[in-house]
């Protein structure tokens, strides 16, 4: 401070006659400014002088620069570094992922969604790919292509052409098939919060998995952490491509700089890091949610510090002020680093959260500590609270969710199936996933298809797997789209990808085929290219407006019972055709003909009474409610089986289930029981009106097979699912419908609820039972002794085909010793495939799933399916005269096994007819287990709108009862 100016403010100061005086000669305005001014210069003065940063500016004092500056300097200009591609990316003639040998390719004559334009760019042309890069769309000129030696042409005659499906949610590789105890790296157990921990350190490149999620489409899959910590750490981008390298680290996508060094050596080019965190009932093995939001303020409040520390330390080595920076070295933490990268922006985040509570809760976390979140997962409520999720730091996250897999517990009970269309109408970006091996990734196509099927738009729906996950995961530039100079990841579909059973003829990565194919023109694409009629058309979806709005209004949980319960007469008009139970199976009443008009149904006490031409019905019955159905159609009941359907309200919470069993093998049964085997029966734990039995009934299931699935031995139940309690006329179909056993390895996941217990042990136990039984005057023996003789049927869950062989020479020996016919049926099987011949001889039956899933080493040995194999078990085991039924596993899962059927049939690509497809959920379950006659006598009967049971056109607009003499309309 200049003496002249300290003397000043000293004599202001301490004179206030001085002040006075220059009061009265300047006006009052002008003397505060004046006096602010100097005051202020003042102050500034003393605090430049008097602090010790601008101090060694001025007086020039000499630093001492230390050896490691120059290293210091990197790392404080790193800091300034924003993650994406650098500017040398779009310049790229060859991808950092391109492997020598790989042919340049030219897909001609396609329909090609660029995933560009939101979703809306569609374009007619070719797709040329060279070195791992798309280089030119569209209609290209011959000669650009005339210089290009061992080009490989590929003839798509129309089909479209996407680029290849991202699946941001999975646990590929460290969660992986089949799953052993050595390869569950899911979760840590050393506390809530382990940002240091990294899923390529867990990443396991033999899962059986990678190629069937190839087969899906899917070309790049973020591995996430497991959700048992609040913040879990730190994810990968990968392709799914086997390398030349064969290293988890070879599949990486733009692996952050992090993973090799401390970040100082860069290119111009920072890739992103990625991020899992989790929140809810997920991470409650460490306290509650209280704690768990405590956890994330002091892990970020401990990163703030860090960082803080970090820029006032590179404010002074930038300005060399090496002095004050003597003895101190740069702040950092290996622990913490990548939550310091959170706050700097270059992180991101996928966050496990369910609840509005929760999501309300991020929200406010990214506001304190000022991150952006860049998806959230799951997310069950997130379409009842758009606008919270506009408030969090750096905009709305995405929104990665399941389509309709919801209500398995508390968290996702309020799940909706209009959720995606919900939060697309509010401007919430939409992606859906699989949480492999929850669903499986090979099927986030589907995920897509009935997001779009329940209301999101269809070019939502494609980016839904495309570009709005490639964006959420910051490399849009290269995944998720077609475009000159991304990443070759492209897939040729035999159908419009939107269609239901789309399968890829050819997916390349990188610029190389992956799906059983050479170099060979002759050979690239495998299959066929579908022809159906419409087969190629964006499918023409049912309107789910007013279902939308109640999800909204009720809060997620709109009423599921009927609308309108019609006792009278019922004409539907614009019948497309009629099917009907026989004693054969099912077979078509009627159809109209091409070229002819639509038929009328007339329906009186919920039987039809006349079926044909409009004149001829009105006639038989004048008066009644007209429903016009637009070509839809009218056909029997669907049945569930294999699930926990009508026993629990939600899976994972035991309150509202039926409680634990007990294991005969393991423990002693309660004395009370007077029962060694402890067997129980399912109808005592039935529970009407539950959310998911009801969702089922609206959608054409009306009866349920169902089974305790916690229990070694049980007797199956069945029932209607549109009933209200027990007591209701024809609510139980049959009290004791099957007994089910279980008889495997468990995984090792599974193995609190099945204990390992030797398969001798387990067989051993059956055949006494079967055969020795000293037990008659127990449910156990009474019951097995039953199932010895035929009387009911043995419903046996297994999946390993030697074990299914050793079962079969069991029946067979009982057959011999007591002179019965045991009436003996596979459940989830298969592997069931590899005995097709000798399960139709024995005259068992099979229960499976429409899409099986080599998930445990006894179902390893799998058909793949299409694109991988030309046929699949189904149609394998009905080729050889199996009774084949459809089921389901959980009991979200019943609403949908319309859609399995008409996968299981368009898969077996012309091996099944529709009448087989339609006995694969309807008559084959009732001959097996023996229920054919009880459900004829209620024979319900299902009203599709809009087209047949098997389309995604079509929707259940009503059930025909004729044991209630009534139509229920929802």
């Amino acid at each position: 401070m200049s003496g002249a100016l300290k003397d000043a403010v000293l004599s202001f100061s301490a004179s206030p006659d001085r002040l006075q005086t220059v009061r009265t000669r300047a006006s009052p305005q002008w003397s505060v400014i004046l006096y602010t001014v100097i005051a202020t210069a003042v102050l500034f003065s003393y605090s430049f002088l008097f602090n010790p940063f601008t101090r060694d500016l001025v007086l020039n004092v000499d630093q001492t620069v230390p050896v490691n500056a120059q290293r210091i300097l990197q790392q404080c200009a790193f800091l300034k570094i924003v993650p994406g591609p650098g500017a040398a990316f779009h310049t790229r003639e060859v991808s950092d992922r391109f492997e020598f040998g790989t042919k340049p390719t030219l897909i001609k004559n396609a329909t090609i969604w660029t995933g560009l334009s939101n979703g809306t760019e569609i374009l007619t042309g070719d797709v040329f790919f060279k070195n791992g890069i798309v280089n030119r769309l569209g209609k290209l000129p011959k000669h650009l292509l005339d210089r290009e030696d061992d080009l490989v042409i590929v003839e798509a005659n129309g089909a479209w052409v996407t680029p290849g499906l991202v699946d941001l949610h999975t646990h590929l590789g460290i969660l992986s098939a089949p799953v052993l105890g050595g390869t569950f790296d899911l979760t840590s157990p050393h506390g809530p919060i382990v940002p240091w921990f990294r899923s390529i350190d867990a990443f396991n490149t033999h899962d059986d998995s990678f190629e069937h999620a190839i087969a899906g489409g899917v070309t790049t899959a973020q591995i996430l952490p497991g959700s048992g910590n609040a913040i879990g750490g730190q994810a990968f981008m990968v392709k799914l491509r086997p390398t030349a390298k064969k290293t988890p680290t070879s599949m990486l996508l733009e692996p952050p700089v992090s993973l090799w060094d401390s970040g100082v050596d860069f290119d111009g080019h920072l890739p992103w890091r990625h991020l899992k965190q989790a929140c809810g009932e997920n991470v409650n093995a460490y306290g509650t949610r209280m704690d768990t939001m405590w956890w994330y303020r002091s892990a970020y409040d401990g990163a703030r510090k860090i960082k803080e520390a970090q820029d006032d330390y590179c404010i002074k080595a930038e300005a060399g002020l090496w002095n004050q920076l003597q003895g101190q070295p740069y702040p950092e933490n290996l622990q913490w680093e990548a939550l310091v990268d959170v706050l700097r922006g270059r992180v991101k985040i996928s966050t496990h959260c369910y609840e509005a509570i929760d999501l309300d809760a991020l929200v406010r976390l990214t506001n304190e500590f000022q991150f952006p979140i860049a998806s959230i997962h799951h997310a069950s409520e997130a379409y009842l609270v758009p606008e919270t999720l506009k408030k969090a730091f750096g905009g709305p996250p995405a929104i990665a969710l399941f389509a309709n897999h919801n209500r398995f517990k508390r968290e996702a009970y309020r799940g909706s199936e209009f959720a995606p269309r919900i939060l697309a109408d509010n401007g919430i970006p939409v992606i859906m996933k699989s949480d492999h091996p929850v669903l499986d990734s090979r099927h986030v196509l589907y995920e897509a298809q009935q997001a779009h099927y329940y209301g999101l738009q269809p070019h939502l729906a494609l980016t839904s797997v495309t570009s709005t996950p490639a964006e959420a995961a910051g490399l849009s530039h290269r995944i998720g789209s077609l475009q000159e100079g991304a990443d070759a990841d492209i897939v040729i579909w035999d159908s419009h990808p939107l269609q239901l059973g789309a399968t890829p003829r050819q997916v390349w990565i990188d610029g190389i085929p992956q799906l059983n194919a050479s170099n060979n023109q002759e050979h690239v694409l495998v299959g066929s290219q579908k022809t159906n009629e419409g087969s190629q058309e964006m499918p023409r979806v049912p309107s789910w407006d007013s279902e939308r709005l109640k999800a909204i209004q009720y809060d997620g949980l709109p009423p599921l019972e009927p609308e309108r319960i019609v006792n009278g007469p019922v004409i539907l008009t614009n019948v497309a055709e009629v099917w009907e139970r026989s004693d054969s199976g099912v077979k078509q009443r009627w159809s109209t003909q091409p070229g002819r008009e639509l038929g009328t149904v007339v329906l009186a006490d919920g039987k039809i009474v006349c079926v044909g031409g409009y004149q001829k019905c009105v006639q038989a019955e004048k008066a009644g409610l007209v429903v016009d159905i637009h070509g839809g159609s009218v056909g029997p009941g669907l049945i569930s089986a294999g699930s926990t359907l009508g026993i629990e309200e939600m899976e994972l919470e035991a309150s509202t289930g039926p409680g634990p069993s007990f294991n005969p093998y393991l423990q002693g049964i309660p004395a009370v029981l007077e029962d060694t085997g402890g067997l129980v029966r399912t109808v005592d734990s039935l529970k009407f009106a539950t959310r998911d039995a009801l969702i089922a009934h609206r959608s054409g299931v009306t009866y349920g097979v169902s089974t305790l699935r916690s229990s070694t031995f049980t007797l199956e139940t069945t029932f209607r699912t549109g009933a209200s309690h027990s007591l209701e006329s024809n609510a139980v179909i049959r009290d004791i419908t099957a007994l089910h056993v279980h008889i495997e390895r468990p995984i090792p996941y599974s193995a609190a609820a099945f204990p390992p217990i030797s398969i001798s042990t387990q067989i051993t136990g059956l055949r006494r039972l079967l055969l020795n039984s000293n037990y008659h005057n127990t449910e156990t023996g009474y019951w097995f002794d039953k199932a010895a003789e035929g009387a009911i049927p043995l419903i046996i869950s297994v999946n390993n085909a030697d074990i299914m062989a050793t079962l079969l020479r069991l029946k067979a020996d009982v057959e011999e010793q007591r002179g019965t016919r045991l009436n003996m049926i596979f459940n989830s099987a298969i592997e069931a495939h590899l005995l097709a011949k000798e399960i139709a001889e024995a005259n068992a039956g099979v229960i499976m799933t429409a899409r099986q899933v080599p998930l445990s080493w006894d179902s390893r040995r799998i058909i793949a399916r299409p694109p991988l194999t030309n046929t699949t078990a189904i149609a394998t085991l009905v080729e050889h005269g199996v009774t084949v039924g459809l089921g389901v596993i959980e009991a979200t899962e019943a609403a949908s096994i319309r859609f399995d059927a008409a996968w299981a049939a368009l898969e077996a690509d012309g091996r099944l007819t529709k009448a087989q497809t339609y006995e694969l959920v309807t008559t084959n379950l009732e001959k097996m287990f023996g229920i054919a006659d009880w459900i004829k006598q209620d024979d319900a009967l299902v009203i599709y709108d809009g087209g047949d049971i098997f389309s995604l056109e079509s929707k259940v607009i009503g059930i025909a009862s004729p044991s209630k003499g009534n139509v229920e309309f929802f």
